[in-house]
């Protein structure tokens, strides 16, 4: 279950979900997931785990001022 995958993100910016990790989160006729931004990276979780995920790495104020950093590029400051 753990492992490191390449994957190829289209011109739109479009990613496909593995199928294994789709039927795993009863997805397999599509539905939504929780993406964090992590600024060095981002992290796909199942829906409602974003949240909870986030909050057990960084605290309120630690995420906030996070965010405030992305103010120099408008497209990472999504939140």
């Amino acid at each position: 279950m753990s492992s490191v995958r390449e994957y190829l993100v289209s011109s739109s910016g479009q990613m496909s979900l593995p199928a294994a990790v789709r039927h795993r989160w009863d997805l397999d006729d599509g539905g939504p997931v929780d993406v964090l931004d992590l600024g060095f990276g981002v992290l796909t979780v199942p829906i409602g785990q974003g949240r909870r995920l986030l909050g057990d790495l960084l605290s309120r104020d630690e995420h906030a001022s996070f965010v405030r950093t992305l103010d120099d590029d408008p497209e990472l400051a999504t939140t």
